[in-house]
């Protein structure tokens, strides 16, 4: 199961309860989304930290 909420069609929901169940799963789909971006965001930052190290080692090994 994808999501963690009952759906709609086996509860036979109709109008509000269909609401709440979209905005139930928009608010679900928006906190993974942050979650991923804020993982996305780490991991450039250890890229970017990665990249500088080499071009710096590979500088002083050049003025050795």
């Amino acid at each position: 199961m994808l999501f963690p909420f009952p759906s709609c069609a086996s509860d036979g929901c109709e109008g509000g309860g269909r609401r709440a169940y979209q905005h139930r799963k928009l608010r679900m789909l928006t906190g993974w989304r942050d979650g991923l971006e804020r993982q996305l965001a780490a991991v450039n930052a250890a890229i970017g930290t990665l990249e500088q190290q080499i071009q710096r080692d590979a500088a002083s090994e050049q003025g050795s």
